[in-house]
């Protein structure tokens, strides 16, 4: 296993395991903290923990080694997912969670679902029939959660994609369509996306936006004609954007703290990874150099003081423990949104990512007085 590689499976182990060890012995209630910068986030925050670090660690479960110390940790790691998805499902669980009060559920649920999408057979084929029928249940019931006019409108959108994926026939065509017509009309040009109607200068492009377009894509996309036409042009922004995630990685790997939802840290790298993980990153843009770009940026903000309590769960903040830079929706559960920075440990350790010295990323090329590609714009023909 490559250095990079060891350090990435090390440190997603590190933050998911708390999450899933605790979930799977059905004792995630009483042994999570539930640091909120104000009110009471208990509603919402266990299932954001789940949603989110399965969400990231999914394509590890399903496609990472299966055989040396990775392969033994990957083993592991898997069952307790699968005990996770088991307890947070069971109505008769003291851990089973809330998929229908409130707003929030909706976007947590979709995670849960992304994480399917992502792990098909590790998160779904291989549970027990009871598990499959509680987890297609928890997602229906999201259903009269009305979503937010913004990208709260693909996770509607997602759940309905993963439950075709189970092979629900009753999965609602017009939540995708609808998603996917509004996020066309919110599209601004040069790769990035609206949150709504307006832009806003912040990462929910990569926090949701493009990640979330791509996988419900590849999911339905060959469902109806305009989709399949739609993705061509979701997946020729995706590269754009990747491109630009890619060039806000400074020398020191640190990234602009731009706009809200700070606190989850290096999840704000979701979309390079994907497209990392997807092998379809820029053609300019060696794979490499975005694992190293990555694994600075990992090792800048995680090995900052604070960043984890005594008992090793997260702590609101950017770099380090810093809980005024949690909105009022964030929470301990909230912050697990930064393993979808490790998608790329999908890939195996012989492609091309893993491969390889120690390269410069483009901010550090270009400051280091080396050689760097012109950036262009991406125009569309509409």
């Amino acid at each position: 296993m490559s250095d990079d590689r060891k350090y990435w499976v090390d440190t997603l182990v590190q933050i998911a395991e708390p999450v899933l060890n605790s979930l799977s012995r059905r004792q995630l209630a009483v042994e999570m903290p539930v640091e909120a910068s104000t009110g009471d986030r208990s509603d919402y925050t266990y299932l954001e923990a789940l949603g989110r670090t399965l969400a990231g660690i999914a394509p590890w479960l399903e496609h990472g080694s299966r055989s040396g110390h990775e392969g033994q940790v990957r083993s592991r790691m898997a069952v307790l997912a699968r005990q996770a998805i088991e307890a947070a499902t069971d109505p008769a669980s003291p851990d089973y969670m809330n998929f229908t009060k409130g707003g929030q559920p909706v976007v947590d649920a979709a995670f849960l679902a992304n994480a399917v999408l992502r792990a098909p057979n590790e998160l779904y084929v291989l549970l027990d029939e009871e598990v499959k029928t509680n987890l297609i249940s928890a997602l229906m019931s999201t259903r009269i959660i009305r979503p937010v006019f913004s990208n709260w409108l693909l996770f509607s959108a997602m759940i309905e994609a993963a439950l075709f994926r189970m092979g629900v026939e009753q999965w609602d065509r017009m939540r995708v369509d609808y998603a996917l017509r509004q996020h066309e009309q919110w599209y601004k040009g040069d790769g990035a996306y609206g949150d709504g109607p307006a832009f806003h200068w912040d990462y929910y492009n990569s926090f949701v936006i493009q990640p979330m377009l791509v996988d419900i894509l590849d999911a339905v996309g060959d469902q109806f004609q305009d989709w399949a036409a739609l993705r061509v042009n979701v997946l020729k922004r995706a590269q754009r954007y990747a491109a630009v995630m890619e060039r806000m990685i400074s020398p020191e790997g640190t990234y602009p703290p731009l706009g809200r939802s700070l606190a989850y840290r290096f999840g704000a790298f979701q979309h390079l990874s994907l497209m990392a993980l997807r092998e379809e990153l820029p053609e300019k843009l060696l794979p490499a150099q975005v694992r190293c770009a990555l694994t600075a940026v990992m090792k800048r903000q995680i090995e900052m003081p604070g960043t984890f309590d005594e008992k090793g769960w997260l702590r609101i903040g950017f770099a380090g423990s810093q809980p005024a830079i949690g909105e009022g929706y964030i929470s301990t559960g909230s912050l697990y949104l930064c393993t979808t920075v490790f998608l790329a440990l999908g890939l195996s350790p012989e492609a091309d990512f893993w491969q390889g010295e120690a390269t410069g990323w483009t901010s550090l090329k270009a400051w280091s007085g080396g050689t760097v590609e012109l950036d262009v714009a991406m125009y569309d023909n509409y």
